[in-house]
């Protein structure tokens, strides 16, 4: 699913002009953030993830209001290979325009992934007073989640490449020249493209008056993307063909290797704000 970016901005800055009644907040939110996949091969870890934002909230009545504003974000994690001792098959072309399969053996894979990403966020709000100085406060909305970097770097004890090819029943294990063999101590680093997707947003938690016409405000949120964050048009081994030498292999990555898997962000934890007029 594709969005255009302008429209959304436009909604967002049509909302921004009606803000001379809005209550605007800045705020971090903080948890544990991971990016998911439905490739059965890898195996994800969840790392601490945070944001910082900023916003407003248009009221419509005592206790409903509309929201909108600014977000940048960060997940890191490392992930790897489910088996350590699995071999992962794509199909290459070689210089020769020769069809044949590449598949790789790794050991000790490990990928480290980081993620920056802008979220521009829809809400409605819902708030009512339980005590003096103090409301209850319920928000659920989208968010609209666009990357602008996805870095990763890769390391593995070694990295062997052996070529398949099914037309001449051959199989190719030892000709390093030709990009087929054994490469020990692998490092390297790489990028994912990305495109944006929607996100649901849901926060649960509390704003206590402060003096004037200040609050802190204090929640619990959980998110989840719809869609995948990575764009890619084939299938590709994450760690890439070489047709000249099996060393500077290109670290395509692991969710790489299927072109249609979703690759999804999902995070959870607390937010801190501050709340003014």
């Amino acid at each position: 699913m594709k969005f255009n970016i302008k429209h959304i901005l436009g909604v967002m800055l049509l909302l921004i002009s009606q803000g001379i009644t809005a209550q605007f907040y800045v705020g971090v939110q903080s948890g544990i953030g991971s990016i998911q996949s439905n490739i059965a091969a890898v195996e994800e870890g969840n790392r601490p993830g945070v944001a910082v934002k900023t916003g407003y909230i248009y009221s419509l009545n005592n206790h409903f209001g509309v929201g909108t504003g600014l977000e940048f974000s960060q997940y890191k994690q490392t992930i790897s290979l489910l088996e350590s001792s699995s071999t992962l098959t794509n199909f290459e072309i070689d210089p020769s325009n020769s069809a044949f399969f590449y598949s790789v053996r790794t050991g000790n894979y490990k990928e480290k992934q980081t993620l920056h990403a802008i979220q521009i966020p829809f809400f409605i709000q819902y708030k009512t007073n339980i005590n003096k100085g103090i409301d209850f406060n319920f928000r659920a909305g989208a968010k609209y989640f666009l990357p602008v970097n996805y870095k990763i770097q890769v390391t593995a004890d070694y990295v062997n490449g052996t070529a398949y090819y099914p037309d001449f029943n051959l199989i190719f294990d030892d000709l390093p020249k030709y990009g087929f063999g054994n490469q020990g101590n692998y490092s390297a680093s790489g990028k994912y493209n990305t495109k944006g997707i929607l996100m649901s947003s849901f926060e649960l938690g509390f704003t206590f008056a402060m003096k004037g016409k200040n609050a802190l405000y204090a929640a619990m949120f959980f998110e989840k993307g719809y869609g995948s964050i990575v764009d890619q048009n084939k299938n590709e081994s994450y760690i890439g063909y070489n047709p000249t030498s099996v060393l500077e292999r290109k670290a395509n990555g692991l969710y790489s290797t299927d072109k249609d898997a979703k690759i999804q962000p999902i995070a959870f934890g607390v937010t801190l704000g501050w709340n003014f007029k």
